[in-house]
């Protein structure tokens, strides 16, 4: 620490060197190119093409690495997730220019570069300056070349750090970009609006979660954050929109966890006069997508497993898939004394208030969800853990209802929509039975959304799905915290 603190006061003792010069943050440089374009156009031309070409440019670039052999440097440049050398000698830039770059400029600090593109020796493509200038004084040093950044939290804490010096980290983020772009052009392919929808609500609603609670002065109300956009976007849906995607952030006071966060990204979607079969046929070819768009193949290697997303993803219902892991008949499984006794032998904690259903998907998260490696939907959910879902028709104690696991984790969540505003609204009376009894996750009576649905939304299917996850897969991560660029931390002891 004392270290740092010793480095810091002598790049601000530079600064103020600087300062004396007349050197105050300049903002009038214009770079012509990027150090990934320099390396695309030449760095197949040989060191006597470039020097008959005499091709001439300007960029800047962060000082990631330098070496100073008396009246000349090298010194590496970091521009947009690339790496440039630059040749600085004295008799080109002046003697002044060369003094106060050896000894006023630091490994951190950005500087402004025109010149000829050249090659070394060894054959290292190389800007030769003409001119250089300082633009930006770093006084907080970088950690070091060999040793990058060991303090997993430190990454966290300061990613604009991690940014800079570590390329994995960067890739990471790029993928993330990428999965949001190939999602925007696969909905806007096939019609869909996107849209923005309220982030403050009026009541808690669209999931079984804990809400984060805030005050609004002028209103003179309390509001919360967004546990899911649902209710918003079939309101649209009712409205006529009938195809609408929103990729949004979501809030839930819940733990933190490596697959957790209490701000969370998630694309929800609806499609009118579809079905939860036809949500789970686009998001199989929605996969495909976004895996080759981020990785140019259609499999993804994820620790020691390989993914593969050519083929559409295994279906079992939610009755079938406990009931083969625990050598049970299925329709064993729809009494509720009997599943308890089960939960029990098998140590797995349910609550009194339970009935079968939801004893039933706590044998089924106990006992086989990690067992989920490669894309799997796992349908027919019971109605008493699905608000929002429409009932199977020729089964109404379960419902039209997906999870789609890969890994072991769920990824996405779909139903057919439940679109009876009687059956909605007694199903909302049992969640607030619920939330009376003291179940904090449970949903409240969404009047308005009644009404909506009482004025007529046509026959719908929808889905959500977490990007967050879905990047954690694709760039191998194994912690929540490592696929968004802030996480949320606890404080510092």
């Amino acid at each position: 620490m004392n270290e740092e603190r010793n480095e810091f006061e002598v790049r601000r003792h530079k600064l103020d060197s600087l300062r004396g010069q007349g050197f105050n943050f300049p903002n009038d440089f214009k770079p012509t190119h990027h150090a990934a374009v320099l390396h695309e156009d030449y760095d197949d031309l040989t060191k006597e093409e470039l020097a008959e070409r005499a091709i001439e440019v300007a960029i800047a670039g962060r000082v990631v690495l330098r070496r100073d052999m008396g009246k000349a440097s090298f010194a590496t440049l970091y521009d947009t997730g690339e790496r440039i050398q630059i040749y600085v000698r004295s008799d080109n830039v002046s003697e002044q220019t060369y003094e106060d770059f050896k000894h006023l400029t630091d490994v951190g600090d950005i500087v402004a570069v025109r010149g000829v593109v050249m090659k070394t020796n060894r054959g290292e493509l190389t800007v030769e300056a003409q001119e250089l200038r300082l633009l930006v004084k770093a006084l907080q040093p970088l950690p070091e070349k060999y040793h990058g950044i060991a303090d997993q939290e430190f990454k966290y804490r300061r990613r604009y750090v991690d940014l800079i010096v570590d390329q994995e980290s960067r890739s990471v983020f790029e993928t993330r970009s990428k999965v949001l772009s190939s999602i925007r052009q696969f909905f806007q392919a096939r019609d869909y609006w996107e849209v923005e929808t309220p982030m403050l609500h009026p009541i808690p609603g669209g999931a079984s979660a804990k809400p984060f609670t805030t005050h609004h002065n002028a209103l003179s109300r309390d509001l919360y954050l967004r546990i899911a956009p649902e209710l918003y976007l079939k309101r649209l849906v009712v409205g006529g929109v009938e195809r609408v995607f929103e990729i949004n952030r979501n809030f839930r006071n819940e733990g933190l966890s490596t697959r957790h966060s209490p701000e969370f990204t998630m694309l929800e979607f609806y499609e009118s006069y579809a079905t939860f079969e036809d949500m789970m046929d686009l998001t199989d070819e929605m996969m495909r997508q976004i895996v080759r768009d981020t990785t140019g193949g259609v499999s993804v290697t994820f620790g020691d497993l390989e993914l593969d997303f050519e083929q559409p993803a295994r279906r079992i219902t939610m009755l079938d898939a406990v009931a083969n892991e625990l050598g049970e008949e299925p329709n064993a499984l729809r009494d509720e004394g009997h599943v308890r006794t089960i939960a029990d032998q098998l140590e797995v904690h349910v609550a009194k208030s339970m009935d079968a259903g939801a004893i039933l998907n706590e044998l089924f998260e106990a006992r086989v969800e990690h067992q989920l490696e490669q894309p799997t939907f796992v349908t027919q959910y019971p109605a008493s853990i699905s608000p929002l879902a429409m009932r199977n028709k020729e089964d109404p104690d379960f419902t039209d209802r997906f999870e789609y696991f890969i890994a072991g984790r769920e990824i996405a969540n779909g139903f057919s929509e439940l679109n009876d505003p009687e059956d909605q609204r007694a199903r909302f009376e049992h969640q607030a039975s619920l939330k009376s009894a003291g179940d904090e996750e449970a949903m409240s009576i969404d009047e308005d959304f009644i009404t909506a649905l009482e004025y007529g939304m046509p026959p719908t299917a929808g889905e959500g799905l977490g990007i967050d996850r879905l990047v954690m897969l694709l760039t191998d991560r194994h912690s929540i915290r490592d696929v968004l660029l802030f996480p949320q931390l606890r404080d510092r002891a």
